[in-house]
């Protein structure tokens, strides 16, 4: 196997091949890191690279590797290379939010997502950039270069998680941590050709810290296979110690999910969600597409789809409200969060806000007692390109996002779990994903359901020419 597809190979068949003594932890992480080095300027998808601790920790691994009889007993992703976004908090590496004037801030311990992949094995290659305070689908924060998109440089890889999806979509790791509080895992995953879970609320702890926004984000995977994926959130997933909402275990780990055969299911689909009525042609042929091949495998299909029109104000009201609860002062953040900032709201209205979305939410999850998934667009247009909105007015641009992410933020409001997965690709060459969405907690529906599509697809997309060579 030649390096290019050695680094697009998926995570757990790496984690094997390092099992089997193919490959050592220090031969992978030494490949990623060139190609970080390579890469890494045009894309902008790493704010920190951690070479130095990733070379001694992958050293470590490799020696351990040699002075061991017996894989068996290995964590299950030991010595494949990861990133995690730069919301999220790596002892002794920069925590900067995306915010240009916290470059030098260095985090002083472990969230607890972070904690757990280091204990399933995995070696951390760096940071991955995030729009600026994970506010904006796409990854542009002042004081940073743009993240952009392998499958055509000139595009956006959406956001916040943006950094991540381009660094597995080029190849530049295997596998990576990302966040979703308004479609941040699902969007980057879908504008870059990836396989991306947000989990329903509870099933990822927010420890040892806590979330601003009433439980809409989570932290999710962004893989190249639903079996990376799936396999991930089962290291993420778990009850922390003082978490405040949390989910028992499934019956069987989603890994084992995505051997299993999806029962025939009930689905609803809708290529678009009231109130917002309008998509582009290729997202709606997806759709269809992936409506055909369901039906082909035995399921039921219906066109219906629940109204988010109520979720909308109040979300927006949250979303926010977050930029206020940062503390930071209007002379370090974008144009764009110093607006937000300017319209802070008072703690009733805050409060009002959640007792809306909650109402709103029990209308949104009712729709799924005739239903077990919802079938719909990840965003209603394919990736904007970098800087196509940044000479808009905050008012433009926030009516320009609510329109293109319009599919995803409900069910960050209302806590239900969604894959991403793609499906096509369009005459650029970019990636088209689709959502599924499931009832409360069942994440492993979504799970067998993706896996059938996965397989009964026969998508293959080719490794991006950016990052080929």
């Amino acid at each position: 196997m030649n390096s290019v597809d050695l680094a697009f190979t998926p995570a757990l068949d790496l984690a094997q091949l390092i099992s089997d003594r193919t490959i050592s932890p220090l031969e992978l992480t030494q490949l990623y890191l060139e190609r970080i080095e390579r890469y890494n300027p045009q894309l902008g998808s790493f704010f920190f690279i951690a070479a130095e601790t990733a070379i001694q920790e992958a050293k470590e691994k490799t020696e351990q590797l040699i002075h061991s009889s017996n894989s068996n007993g290995l964590p299950p992703f030991f010595g494949v290379p990861t990133a995690i976004k730069d919301l999220n908090a790596v002892a002794k590496m920069p925590i900067s939010y995306g915010v240009a004037a916290l470059k030098e801030n260095i985090a002083s311990y472990d969230d607890g997502v972070t904690l757990r992949m280091k204990e399933a094995g995995f070696i951390i290659l760096g940071k991955t950039a995030t729009s600026q305070l994970g506010s904006f689908p796409f990854t542009e924060p002042p004081g940073f270069p743009p993240a952009r998109n392998p499958w055509h440089l000139d595009y956006t890889p959406g956001g916040s998680s943006g950094g991540s999806a381009a660094a597995v979509a080029a190849g530049l790791c295997a596998i990576a941590q990302g966040s979703d509080g308004g479609g941040s895992v699902r969007g980057p995953a879908a504008c870059c050709g990836l396989v991306g879970i947000k989990p329903a609320r509870g099933r990822v702890s927010h420890a040892p810290v806590g979330d601003y926004q009433s439980g809409i984000s989570t932290n999710g995977p962004l893989a190249r296979t639903v079996a990376d994926a799936a396999a991930l959130l089962d290291v993420m997933s778990g009850y922390i110690t003082g978490d405040p909402y949390w989910l028992p275990s499934p019956d069987i780990s989603f890994s084992e999910a995505t051997k299993q055969m999806s029962p025939p299911l009930k689905i609803a689909f809708c290529d678009h969600i009231p109130p917002f009525t309008h998509s582009e042609t290729i997202v709606k042929e997806t759709i269809q597409k992936t409506v055909h091949l369901l039906e082909s495998f035995g399921h039921s299909l219906e066109m219906k789809c629940p109204s988010v029109e109520t979720l909308i104000e109040p979300f927006t009201l949250i979303w926010q409200s977050a930029i206020s609860a940062s503390g930071l002062p209007s002379t370090v953040l974008s144009p764009l969060n110093g607006w937000f900032k300017e319209q802070e709201i008072t703690a009733g209205e805050y409060l009002r806000a959640v007792h809306q979305l909650q109402i709103g939410s029990r209308h949104l999850v009712a729709f799924f007692d005739n239903y077990d998934v919802l079938l719909l667009p990840v965003y209603l247009h394919q990736p904007i390109k970098v800087g196509q909105w940044k000479d808009l007015s905050p008012q433009e641009t926030l009516e320009k996002i609510i329109n293109w992410i319009a599919p995803c933020p409900a069910f960050n409001a209302s806590g239900l779990p969604a894959i991403t997965l793609p499906m096509a690709q369009d005459e650029k060459g970019l990636p088209i994903g689709i959502q599924l969405v499931g009832k409360p907690a069942d994440e492993l529906t979504l799970i067998r359901l993706a896996a059938q599509l996965e397989k009964g697809n026969n998508l293959s997309l080719s490794i991006p020419s950016s990052v080929k060579d």
